[in-house]
């Protein structure tokens, strides 16, 4: 069995996803961020998009860390990141050359022994939030610092350029980063997966899914009982939770934040809809204006990037909840 894919990241720019699951491609696997805190500039729009679609997804975090400590907080960053969204796919540490050399530069020796106890604090801190682990590398990389030990523990997307599998035990297969995919202009990485994730993850009630789901949903259903919110440059926990008349510690306990003084700009927060009792809300579509959802409403774009933090009332996504009064 071999199941067709791709991993994008903002270097595809807006993807037409319509026209990627039109050409057969299965999955998907985007680029969520990488470090402490740092998202994809693209990922909220692509998440949005697949779940919209119905096209089954994972995601991807960049290794920076150079302490084990430090990937645990690299795996509360992406786990922050992804937590508004249906994942059906694993939950992945991409590890690489790149990572050794940054943390070279950070004055700390990369051994063989920091390599895989980063991936393995990352990958054990998804899996106590009830995620699937993974963790991605190439050939070389794999070889000299991470062994198939690491592969026994935790599912493995092997990363080998060429026309013929080597037979690696792996769940899925990078095989091309100059792929030619209807609906992305330029380059795309291509991907074959070995393994059912959606069946498997399904079946085990991880990435907080129902074993008992039938069909992924291509978005969230309407009668979950929270709405999402796009943390603001200069947001605050507490001023969030005055905003939508709800508490602080009803909105760490939602969304598992150990500390609310460390929320990060960029991610998606859960907020309880029984704070904002009499509000109306609305679910963008893929085409929506910001302006043509005001004069829907009979409000204005002003009052809409007011009341959702809206920075700039040109980016709006695709699934995502906002709040029209």
């Amino acid at each position: 069995m071999s199941i067709k894919g791709i991993d994008v990241s903002y270097h595809q720019g807006a993807i037409d996803w319509e026209r990627v699951k039109a050409s057969g491609y299965q999955f998907a696997m985007l680029h969520a961020g990488y470090g402490d805190n740092t998202v994809d500039a693209q990922f909220q729009r692509n998440a949005s998009e697949c779940n919209r679609i119905g096209l089954p997804i994972g995601a991807y975090w960049f290794c920076y860390a150079f302490s084990p400590e430090k990937a645990v907080r690299e795996a509360d960053g992406c786990l922050n990141t992804i937590s508004g969204y249906r994942l059906d796919y694993p939950v992945c540490y991409d590890i690489e050359q790149a990572s050794a050399d940054y943390v070279e530069k950070q004055g700390v020796s990369f051994t063989p022994g920091l390599a895989r106890s980063v991936v393995k604090n990352f990958c054990d801190r998804v899996e106590a939030k009830g995620y699937y682990a993974m963790f991605y590398s190439n050939r070389s990389f794999f070889n000299t610092y991470l062994g198939s030990e690491l592969a026994k523990r935790y599912a493995f997307w092997y990363a080998r350029y060429t026309d013929q599998f080597d037979g690696t035990d792996c769940g899925i297969w990078q095989y091309s980063s100059t792929g030619s995919v209807p609906g992305i202009s330029g380059n795309v990485d291509l991907d074959l997966g070995y393994i059912d994730y959606p069946s498997v993850i399904k079946k085990a009630g991880l990435n907080h899914l129902s074993g008992s789901a039938s069909a992924p949903a291509p978005s969230p259903a309407p009668s979950q009982q929270y709405i999402t919110y796009v943390i603001q440059p200069g947001d605050t926990l507490s001023g969030i939770a005055q905003r939508y008349g709800t508490t602080t510690s009803a909105l760490s306990s939602l969304n598992g934040i150990s500390n609310p003084d460390r929320i990060y700009a960029g991610n998606t927060l859960k907020v309880p809809e029984s704070g904002t009792a009499g509000a109306q809300y609305y679910t963008i579509r893929s085409g929506d204006t910001l302006s043509g959802i005001a004069q829907q409403y009979g409000t204005t774009v002003g009052a809409l990037t007011r009341l959702n933090s809206i920075s700039d009332p040109d980016r709006i996504y695709a699934g995502t909840r906002i709040r029209i009064r």
